[in-house]
């Protein structure tokens, strides 16, 4: 399985995953300028903004731990532009869908408010 494909595959899972215990998606890859959110979803009367992260092994840590604080700025600004351009008037969370999948194993971490903004 190429990088690319482990992406989508990895995106597919966690909508599923997420579809399955109540989430409603909202949107998926959604773009402004060069960077995107993967999936924007509903929860609770929350807005959730959710980065996915797949790799096939945890040898070098587990996918979530590559959700720098950098990334994390980008995410948050991508969002913020979501919000206004949606006129969206909801509490926002940020989640992270950790993924490792291979011929062994699939496992998937959903980490809940994996880090914060000031919005």
């Amino acid at each position: 399985m190429t990088t690319q494909e482990l992406g989508i595959f990895g995106e597919n899972l966690a909508v599923s995953h997420l579809i399955s215990k109540g989430y409603t998606i909202l949107d998926r890859n959604w773009k402004f300028r060069k960077q995107e959110i993967d999936i924007v979803a509903s929860y609770n009367g929350q807005l959730v903004i959710i980065e996915v992260k797949a790799r096939q092994t945890a040898e070098i840590g587990e996918p979530w731990m590559a959700v720098t604080k950098a990334k994390q700025r980008i995410i948050v600004q991508v969002a913020h532009q979501y919000i206004q351009l949606k006129n969206i008037d909801l509490d926002t969370r940020f989640d992270v869908v950790s993924i490792v999948h291979n011929t062994f194993r699939t496992k998937i971490e959903h980490i809940e408010d994996a880090f914060t903004a000031c919005m």
